[in-house]
């Protein structure tokens, strides 16, 4: 009797241990983690993010509404870092790690820079995670359609700035 007991002790302690590394590995989930970094200039920038697919559904406008706060990405809060203070669209951002938020329009689209770090991207409500006083910058940008389909969300850090890419649009912003 001692033995069993002891053995099921085992068995479970094992279990639980797999079963925690399991809930620790971010790869498996449908939107996994991806980063996206690059050189601007002296300035080393890194987005993190979680990365959706398509998977047939209509994003712009539904999934992701328009003129709403969307956390620019899936699961944790997307972040923005710069080694170096940066022209984001010709407005001064300090160096340092903020939580990026966009609100697409159909013909405009703004990304918030904000200095709120760490959540989770939705509040239980469905309404972006973030507190408007820390908002740090605010920028307008113009979406273009993309010459070829983005099956999972995409950032890409260029000499030039960042850009989205996501379904068959694309989102540059300019970096100075």
């Amino acid at each position: 009797m001692r033995n069993k007991l002891l053995g099921l002790s085992l068995g479970l302690a094992i279990f639980t241990t797999f079963a925690a590394c399991a809930q620790g590995d971010k790869s498996n989930r449908p939107s996994p983690p991806a980063t996206a970094t690059g050189k601007i200039g002296n300035a080393t920038i890194t987005i993190n993010y979680s990365s959706p697919s398509v998977r047939g559904r209509k994003i712009w406008g539904e999934l992701v509404p328009y003129n709403k706060a969307w956390r620019a990405g899936a699961n944790e809060a997307t972040t923005f870092e710069t080694s170096q203070a940066i022209k984001v669209e010709g407005k001064d951002l300090p160096a340092g790690k903020y939580t990026l938020f966009a609100v697409p329009g159909e013909n405009e689209w703004q990304f918030i820079f904000n200095s709120e770090t760490g959540q989770w991207g939705i509040k239980r409500t469905g309404e972006a995670n973030f507190d408007a006083a820390k908002n740090v910058l605010t920028v307008s940008v113009k979406p273009k359609a993309s010459s070829t389909m983005n099956e999972k969300l995409l950032y890409q850090v260029t000499g030039q700035g960042f850009v989205l890419k996501w379904d068959r649009l694309e989102v540059p912003v300019s970096i100075r």
